[in-house]
């Protein structure tokens, strides 16, 4: 049986804003390109209480080389993030940086790679390849942002929170917020006294 390698390969739209045309590279292993760009964010991408909203840009420090099994691609990603506070549902803004270096390889060289590999290690590697001269950003840096995301964001570290009772923030009701509420132990009492009051 042939090992089984997760590959990806998905025909490119270069007019997508996370697909980069690298033909200015070649194949000539050791030449690079270094700059700076941005790329406009057109679907929202992260958890359930923070997220990159759609609309935002992601600032992107990257530098592409060519090797001899394909292109290495090697970033700092700033991206802003938004998203609700885990303790009183306030609106929580930010950034997140990460690293990314990843190979892009070109596809006779996966197929190659997949022939060859035989260790379990090898067969759980995932192989991104090229489309013809283009290389798809968007999966690797989605993957790695969401990953930088705090799953339990919160305004300010000392956040209280909502009130159990009313579920009015605590940070704004203040010290002295509070509800008497009768010990449920009491409640046969009070029923008691209420009918004898009543009864007079």
């Amino acid at each position: 049986m042939k090992p089984q390698h997760n590959q990806v390969s998905v025909r490119q739209d270069p007019r997508r804003p996370f697909v980069l045309d690298i033909r200015p590279l070649g194949r000539r292993p050791g030449s690079m390109w270094e700059g700076e760009i941005t790329i406009p964010v057109t679907e929202s991408f992260g958890l359930d209480l923070i997220r990159v909203p759609a609309g935002a840009e992601l600032d992107v420090d990257i530098r592409l080389e060519s090797v001899l099994d394909g292109v290495l691609v090697t970033a700092t990603v700033v991206a802003p993030v938004q998203g609700e506070c885990a303790r009183c549902l306030e609106e929580v803004t930010g950034t997140v940086e990460v690293d990314v270096q990843e190979l892009w390889s070109y596809p006779e060289q996966a197929d190659r790679h997949v022939r060859t590999a035989g260790t379990e290690q090898d067969q759980d590697e995932e192989i991104i390849r090229l489309d013809g001269d283009l290389l798809d950003l968007e999966q690797v840096v989605r993957d790695v942002v969401t990953l930088e995301l705090d799953p339990s964001p919160l305004c300010r570290e000392d956040c209280s929170g909502l009130c159990n009772e009313c579920g009015e923030r605590l940070d704004d009701a203040g010290p002295d917020h509070r509800h008497d509420a009768p010990d449920p132990r009491w409640a046969g009492l009070d029923a008691l006294r209420s009918v004898s009051e009543n009864d007079a």
